[in-house]
């Protein structure tokens, strides 16, 4: 008997560490088009449940801790750039803040934090949000333990994308319409620069030490590489041709930025030391946001058009398989589980 129970308790002690070896998170996946959050355990690739969390789900991040997760929700309907004159009606009670307990999978509150919220950013110390509310040029700053207010800032029209620096918390916003990025101090709650791109901006990635920032401009395909020391634009990366860049990841070395193609249904992989494209990556049609997991090895994206996510290989520059999710996978976030 005795050897029998030494045997099962070794057999579980290699099981027990192999399990603690594997990768453990989970993808949340929101789909504008269903109105729900799709989950995919990132060990197996696996899709383990979707669930509603209201109209137009787009933006969505967890805070660093990973305890929650945020979605942004829209009542305003989807409508092609320069089409504002046949918008339908918005629902504005629609609009919202979901907030998610990542364990149990499901939306636990709603907060009303803006008109038409579309992309935002979390602080380093997961206190705050800053949230692009895009029908209304403006960005709001959420207290994320109440939920409520804590300043409104004014920027041009269309803002969307919204990264945080990880070197000293300044925000930088993205606004379409006029192909500007704004940067802004937190504390202060005010803008200390504007930074003209050009070609509408759509996302923002920082470099690891904050020195850099990488825009993504979808009218003119390209990188505009920013030095957000002095709030400069040093260089522009011209991607391959049909390329509509849209999300940006940056690797966790720094030295490569994973750049989503929009309809080009591509990612593009950029040498940051070299300032050019290295390499791209097929993936699923209309290709949007991206996030790698927490290992840096895989890189999921979320295709709107194809209604599936892809998995990237980053060293093998490989898509291994595509899930099905709902329709219109837009936004992508990684949760870390606690061992």
């Amino acid at each position: 008997m005795r050897i029998s129970f030494s045997a099962t308790l070794v057999a579980a002690a290699v099981m027990s560490l192999a399990h603690a070896e594997s990768p453990n998170y989970l993808v949340f996946v929101s789909n504008e088009r269903s109105g729900d959050v799709t989950v995919i355990d990132g060990t197996t690739d696996s899709v383990v449940g979707t669930f509603p969390v209201g109209k137009r789900p787009r933006g969505i991040h967890p805070t660093p801790d990973g305890r929650r997760v945020f979605v942004t929700l829209s009542g305003s309907p989807r409508m092609a750039p320069g089409l504002d004159e046949n918008r339908a009606p918005a629902d504005k009670r629609a609009d919202g803040f979901g907030v998610i307990d990542p364990l149990s999978r499901k939306l636990t509150d709603r907060w009303h934090v803006g008109s038409d919220p579309e992309q935002f950013a979390i602080s380093k110390d997961g206190k705050f949000a800053f949230i692009a509310n895009e029908d209304d040029s403006s960005v709001s700053i959420i207290d994320l333990d109440s939920g409520q207010s804590r300043g409104k800032i004014k920027v041009s029209e269309e803002p969307e994308g919204v990264g945080v620096n990880p070197a000293n918390g300044e925000v930088y916003v993205t606004c379409e319409e006029k192909g500007e990025v704004f940067a802004i101090d937190p504390d202060q709650q005010r803008v200390i620069s504007t930074i003209e791109t050009g070609g509408r901006p759509r996302s923002v990635a920082f470099s690891r030490d904050g020195t850099r920032a990488y825009v993504a401009c979808e009218n003119g395909g390209y990188i505009a590489v920013v030095d957000a020391r002095e709030h400069k634009v040093l260089t522009k990366i011209q991607l391959p041709t049909g390329s509509l860049p849209m999300g940006t990841a940056v690797s966790r070395d720094g030295k490569e930025l994973y750049v989503s193609t929009g309809r080009g249904n591509a990612i593009a992989v950029i040498d940051t030391q070299k300032s050019e494209v290295s390499a791209t990556i097929p993936v699923g049609n209309r290709v949007w946001s991206i996030a790698l997991d927490p290992s840096g090895t895989k890189l999921y994206t979320a295709n709107g058009a194809s209604n599936d996510v892809s998995v990237v290989e980053v060293k093998s520059r490989k898509e291994l398989r595509r899930i099905k999710v709902g329709d219109g996978p837009w936004g992508i976030a990684i949760v870390g589980l606690a061992r």
